[in-house]
């Protein structure tokens, strides 16, 4: 009989301190995931995710343009994912972009003098041998191509192959527009109608509106936002891009009726046209 009774008391014991075990695991597991919550909702953009490369440091000893610097170590780096106003730089007829000194001068602001981490989420060089990297102070850990969108005076650009951030740089850079903040303001960069997009011709540019007709012809995709389309602004996919989109969860087909916005070179093929290479070309605004 006291066997028993101790044998159930020990028992009890072991299941008053599992059950306490586990009421300690689920406050501290509900901690985390409330400190996550909060971190992250007072958080703007997380300044470098674990797919990021590490490129080593070095001081900034020259800006060449708004998007470009050379580090002491003698690397001329690009900051991907942005596009600056640009200045001629030797190239015979080429006109200065407007705002175009300001984008340098930001850019000196943030990084001339400072030495700077490199960090790489794709495509590490061009064919002009610059590296293509995200930059960050040493310091303070200041991601530069977040401070350049944030003040207006770049554009995302983004390739295929380096799509690292670029949702960050593109709600950066909307919250810049919306604020109407340096090239924003200026009629130069404005957003296009598809309309207006045959007088942009070998440009890049933003072009916003409705698609009229999306269709897969033989592999390929097409949006169509008129009805002449030999005339009439047109987007094309080929079908390996057409495969990153599907990644992506976009079904070419059925954007047909959407309000989007796009972003390329306009190029004149059977009217004006901009190719699609990868999804963060294209924004969805809705029916």
């Amino acid at each position: 009989m006291v066997q028993t009774i101790a044998s159930g008391s020990e028992r009890l014991i072991r299941t008053g301190v599992t059950y306490i075990v586990r009421a300690m695991c689920r406050s501290v597991a509900l901690f985390i995931v409330l400190s996550a919550l909060f971190v992250a909702s007072t958080a703007t953009v997380a300044l470098e995710p674990v797919a990021l490369e590490t490129g080593g440091a070095s001081r900034v000893v020259e800006v060449i343009d708004g998007d470009t610097v050379l580090l002491e170590d003698g690397r001329e780096v690009r900051l991907v994912g942005i596009q600056a106003p640009k200045l001629p730089l030797g190239r015979p007829g080429f006109k200065t972009w407007p705002l175009a000194d300001a984008a340098k001068r930001a850019l000196e602001d943030l990084a001339l003098g400072r030495t700077v981490r490199l960090a790489f989420g794709g495509r590490q060089m061009d064919r002009h041998g610059r590296a293509l990297a995200h930059l960050y102070d040493t310091v303070d850990d200041r991601w530069i191509q977040e401070a350049m969108l944030a003040r207006g005076l770049a554009r995302v650009y983004s390739f295929p192959d380096n799509r690292a951030m670029v949702s960050e740089m593109l709600a950066l850079e909307r919250e810049a527009r919306d604020a109407g903040r340096g090239i924003w303001s200026d009629p130069f960069y404005e957003i296009l109608t598809p309309e207006e997009a045959a007088d942009a011709i070998d440009s890049f540019q933003l072009v916003e509106g409705r698609v009229l007709e999306a269709a897969i012809v033989r592999g390929r995709g097409y949006l169509n936002f008129g009805e002449d389309h030999r005339a009439d602004f047109t987007l094309y996919i080929d079908p390996e891009s057409r495969r990153r989109f599907e990644a992506a969860g976009i079904d070419i087909e059925s954007l047909s009726g959407m309000q989007i916005r796009v972003r390329g070179w306009l190029k004149s093929y059977n009217g004006p046209e901009i190719e699609l290479t990868h999804p963060e070309q294209l924004e969805l605004l809705g029916d």
